[in-house]
């Protein structure tokens, strides 16, 4: 299997998990955050972020804008201060979005390039394979986010089971 075809499984196999779930939320729960603990999203703030937290990243490597002015520092905001989606159907909507820009970056990025082309991540400088930063804003970043959701739902008392989690 090549970068290509790895990529391109993983976007599809998580980005349709993230959508099954996504649907499952409801407009009147957006305000939910876990009671216990600090710094948690709201459920509209995390499903906002699902809306780029793979393809948009993807971008990024791939052609090196990530929307930021030139010279600025990519920081952590605080939970509280991060955008929140206006209702599922948008966030919905913004994460099958997210999924198409991530094909197309790999798709433009080419085999040669996810395989051989080192870049790094405006968080850390380490150079990496093209292929393996995005494979780690799809089966990292994005997963990790996806499981965030699938906790969310289960404590909202949504019946969520295993399957949910994997897209099954």
């Amino acid at each position: 299997m090549n970068w290509t075809d790895l990529l391109t499984a993983k976007i599809e196999e998580t980005y349709g998990a993230t959508l099954g779930l996504a649907q499952k939320a409801k407009d009147s729960e957006l305000g939910f955050r876990p009671a216990t603990g600090g710094n948690w999203m709201t459920l509209g703030q995390l499903l906002d972020h699902l809306t780029n937290a793979g393809g948009t990243c993807v971008k990024g490597f791939v052609t090196g804008d990530w929307g930021m002015p030139e010279g600025a520092e990519m920081t952590m905001p605080k939970a509280e201060d991060l955008p929140k989606a206006a209702s599922v159907a948008s966030a919905v909507a913004g994460i099958e979005a997210d999924r198409r820009v991530a094909l197309e970056m790999v798709r433009k990025a080419g085999e040669a390039a996810l395989a051989s082309k080192s870049v790094t991540a405006p968080w850390d400088p380490t150079p990496k394979p093209l292929g393996l930063q995005c494979l780690d804003m799809i089966s990292g970043h994005l997963s990790t986010h996806k499981a965030q959701l699938f906790y969310y739902l289960k404590l909202l008392g949504h019946p969520v089971h295993t399957g949910d989690l994997y897209g099954m």
